[in-house]
């Protein structure tokens, strides 16, 4: 029995929505595995040169110490060493049971194994996101109805 077109379409579209690169779905031996892959190729870049100002002897440029640039720390990098619950699947995060509805979760609030954290949205089908451990909440890492992608870190328990 062959792995249902209409789910592959709907793999399809929700990977031209979402902007994701690959996805790989099991159904019992079945796999299918469906991946973008971009045929853009970066135009060469000429060279642009702009005719450089003369500088006077009252306006010499004085050198400046170059400061140290710091990378930026993503949300996820920062609880890297942190246990995180992370998306099981790709689709849209929902952090509360209805639009206008209480979120399920805040930060600083306990949990036990089992509360559901947050709904993913894919394939039209909403699935519980449930706490893997007991504790408290000490970071949301996403928004209410972003796209997430498989294995994203959503939320922060210690």
């Amino acid at each position: 029995m062959a792995m249902d077109m209409r789910k592959i379409k709907k793999l399809i579209e929700l990977i031209q929505e979402t902007g994701i690169a690959e996805i790989e779905i099991r159904e019992g031996e079945e796999s299918v595995r469906i991946s973008r892959e971009s045929n853009r190729i970066a135009a060469p870049m000429m060279p642009m040169t702009y005719p450089m100002p003369e500088a006077s002897p009252q306006t010499q440029p004085r050198p400046v110490a170059a400061e140290p640039q710091q990378p930026p720390v993503s949300p996820a990098a920062a609880y890297a060493s942190k246990h995180t619950v992370k998306a099981p699947m790709v689709g849209t995060v929902y952090l509360s049971p209805s639009p206008g509805a209480n979120a399920f979760i805040q930060v600083g609030q306990s949990v036990k194994q089992g509360d559901t954290l947050c709904l993913i949205e894919a394939m039209k089908m909403f699935n519980q996101i449930e706490a893997d451990k007991a504790g408290t909440v000490t970071a949301i890492l996403v928004d209410n109805g972003v796209p997430v992608e498989f294995n994203q870190p959503l939320v922060v328990i210690e």
